[in-house]
């Protein structure tokens, strides 16, 4: 061999050694992502019913986030939102599918259709993990095309285009990706965690993220058989006492718990960065958000406000809370900042890297601004649900909200009406200061206008010929009776 070649081929193993070691410091990414699971939902943010140890011992080893934020009260746009980096309007995905939702008669406004499928061309998340060497894959709900595998995963178990479980918890749940073989009386629930553990035994050796969207919480409300009698002979709490729904929790949450093992017994633990968070609020019929007004489908906090804690061994000190707020988009350069991923550079990017405040940096991100988009409408549950909504037809009417510090605004677009509250002092959004306050609601409208002309949000004005405005008061005056008769049976209260 030349000699003189000793030195430089030195030099070049040290880089090497260098690089590997870089790449083993980077952690792995396990991404719980949870489908309609409301604020209040595990036993560490409040439940009273709901068992949830496994979570809440990660939790207690993290940073929990009192005011952590879905960028939609609605499935699919917040999934958009989340994959993305970006605002709806960028994305365009508004609501789940584009038809108009609710009775015709009672919508004033043309809603923005939109679009149901995330533009290809979008580089997400994954897609930039990818890149940076890991090895990704998606296992649950996708919701955003017919197939995730383009959009940067290189392994899918259960994603499709569908919003909800493949014909319910239990097989047979036909021609799903991963899931054909499932055997008999298998809880797709369980079956997710199961390919999680595989995905991370296979890969204990590489780095990887693996994004666990799971269909639970989401409807139908299909009980894990096994479980049933357990939360029947179980007192019923104050704010929670859905049977089904603990069950379904349960079922998270013992995966969790052997994933969490598995972590461990392969050595992982210390290298793994364990992201928990929810599409949006709870689903109204099935569980509560108390003190939090409304639930799924409202950007009243219920809707919007969901859980979200990181556990990150050797980053973030166990035992913290924050009440700094974050949002969906925020998830996405968050990601390419503990992996040491580019973030693209001819892509928007409306979020800000978390990587700061979970080290300790508690004003990091300062009082920005936080926005919602939502041009379309959603239909009401009715009955007793409706004094948790604006109005009793609808869940949400089109609208834009931003909330900067502590106050948030509404903005109605039918009839240019206006809420504003203070968060510190009024959590359950009960005292519409807008009367009060006219110079902050100009001060905040004037901030939301400007983001709007920014990201070109497109904004219903095309009056809908259909409306009635006869039919439409004669249904709210129906639907208030019923709401009206329904007050006070929302809790069970403790004998």
């Amino acid at each position: 061999m030349n000699k003189t070649l000793l030195p430089q081929i030195a030099t070049f193993l040290a880089c090497c050694a260098l690089v590997g070691a870089a790449d083993s410091k980077r952690p792995n990414i396990l991404f719980i992502f949870l489908d309609d699971f409301g604020w209040k939902d595990t036993s560490y943010m409040g439940s009273d019913f709901y068992e949830t140890p496994n979570l809440d011992k990660l939790a207690g080893g993290g940073m929990v986030f009192s005011d952590a934020y879905s960028c939609a009260a609605n499935c699919a746009p917040a999934r958009a939102s989340l994959l993305s980096g970006q605002y709806t309007p960028r994305h365009q995905i508004f609501n789940v599918g584009t038809g108009a939702r609710g009775n015709a008669r009672h919508r004033r406004l043309l809603h923005i259709p939109g679009t149901d499928t995330l533009d290809p061309k979008i580089r997400t998340w994954a897609d930039q993990l990818q890149s940076a060497g890991y090895v990704t894959a998606t296992m649950g709900k996708w919701h955003l095309s017919n197939d995730p595998l383009p959009y940067g995963f290189d392994v899918n178990i259960g994603g499709t285009h569908s919003g909800g479980p493949p014909r319910g918890y239990y097989p047979p749940h036909g021609k799903v990706p991963g899931l054909q073989n499932a055997s008999k009386g298998e809880y797709v629930t369980d079956r997710l965690s199961d390919e999680a553990v595989k995905f991370i035994r296979s890969n204990k050796e590489k780095n990887w993220a693996l994004y666990l969207t799971h269909f639970a919480v989401h409807t139908p409300l299909d009980a894990k058989k096994e479980l049933v009698a357990k939360y029947q002979k179980k007192r019923p709490g104050n704010l929670h006492q859905h049977v089904a729904m603990a069950t379904m929790i349960q079922a998270v949450d013992d995966g969790v718990g052997r994933i969490v093992a598995v972590l461990k017994e392969l050595g992982l633990t210390d290298n793994t960065a364990i992201f928990f968070f929810s599409d949006n609020g709870g689903y109204g019929p099935a569980t509560d958000m108390d003190p939090l007004k409304g639930y799924k489908g409202t950007y009243y906090e219920g809707g919007i406000r969901v859980p979200f804690f990181v556990n990150w061994p050797g980053v973030v000190t166990p035992g913290t809370k924050t009440a700094v707020p974050m949002i969906g988009v925020d998830i996405y350069p968050t990601f390419c900042e503990i992996a040491g991923a580019k973030l693209p550079s001819r892509q928007s990017q409306d979020g800000v890297s978390l990587v700061s405040l979970l080290n300790g940096k508690k004003n990091s991100l300062g009082d920005r601004a936080l926005y919602w988009h939502f041009p379309a409408y959603l239909q009401s549950y009715g009955g007793k649900f409706n004094r948790e909504q604006r109005d009793p037809l609808f869940r949400s009417r089109p609208c834009g909200v931003i909330r900067v510090g502590d106050f948030k605004l509404h903005h109605y677009f039918e009839d240019d009406g206006f809420e504003l509250y203070d968060l510190k002092n009024d959590i359950g959004e009960k005292n519409n200061l807008a009367g009060k306050m006219p110079e902050k609601v100009s001060e905040l409208r004037a901030q939301l206008n400007a983001w709007q002309r920014r990201v070109n949000a497109a904004i219903p004005t095309e009056r809908n010929p259909e409306f009635d405005a006869e039919a439409e008061a004669k249904a709210i005056a129906g639907e208030a009776a019923d709401g009206k008769q329904g007050k006070g049976k929302k809790r069970k209260k403790k004998a």
